[in-house]
């Protein structure tokens, strides 16, 4: 791990060096000087006594919360967990990370943007049909595009594999999914990855197809892939984003 001389304090120490933070371990600071000079009194402190706290970066972070919301997703009893995890991610970022910015898009047959305020209130139709992650991680690129500087993710939750994509704009809907669906799904992969987006992926169900298919995204993009049940998946994405944050330095 990369540690640093910004940020939030650690439990760690280590031996002060010009430019750190003057956060002073005064217990260790103490024993470096009587390890050296023997038990008496006064203790004596020298420069190279002196042991400060470590301390990490929090970098910015701009994330997009994916939810997979085709019919399956509802008959699973998937929803209402990702509907959860996304109202509690929110009220996080909120509150103990005011700085970053947090966008939740809904993808089915479309992929559209949505406020957490919204999420309650959806209703499902005809619009759940079919699973267009190339219209989802196209909507999230466009809207990391507008954060230049940090830390861009998307965490995606789906239950099923790509059964659909966009088509000069129209959706075109395929059950089993089709060679063409698949390569122009990877092809948005592959622009997240030039972008430096991080694509990591919570699946709800572990069919061979999809977790083939989600370990070629991880291949193309180096992100990561979990397999998790609906009831863990608050779990799974909370300390995900909270570890995937903070970011120490050297």
């Amino acid at each position: 791990m990369r540690r640093g001389s910004g940020g939030e304090r650690t439990d760690d120490t280590k031996p002060y060096e010009f430019g750190d933070p003057f956060l002073l371990d005064l217990r260790e600071t103490m024993m470096n000087a009587i390890e050296r000079d023997g038990i008496g009194a006064p203790v004596h402190i020298q420069p190279e006594d002196f042991e400060v706290y470590r301390t990490e970066l929090q970098s910015q972070s701009s994330t997009v919360l994916m939810i997979d919301m085709s019919r399956s997703m509802l008959l699973r009893g998937c929803w209402a967990a990702a509907k959860k995890v996304a109202m509690t991610l929110d009220s996080l970022i909120r509150s103990q990370f005011p700085r970053d910015r947090l966008y939740i898009v809904g993808f089915a047959l479309y992929a559209r943007e949505f406020t957490a305020a919204q999420l309650p209130t959806l209703s499902w139709s005809e619009w759940n049909v079919g699973t267009n992650m190339h219209a989802g991680f196209a909507l999230s690129r466009r809207l990391l595009a507008r954060h230049a500087g940090g830390n861009r993710q998307i965490l995606m939750v789906t239950d099923g594999e790509p059964t659909a994509h966009l088509e000069d704009g129209v959706a075109d809907f395929s059950y089993p999914p089709t060679h063409r669906t698949v390569e122009e799904t990877l092809k948005e992969v592959q622009r997240c990855t030039r972008e430096n987006i991080t694509i990591n992926t919570f699946m709800l169900e572990q069919s061979p197809w999809l977790t083939r298919f989600v370990e070629e995204m991880a291949r193309i993009n180096h992100g990561r892939a979990f397999f998790t049940a609906p009831h863990k998946l608050g779990e799974y994405v909370l300390v995900d984003f909270v570890s995937s944050r903070r970011r120490a330095i050297s």
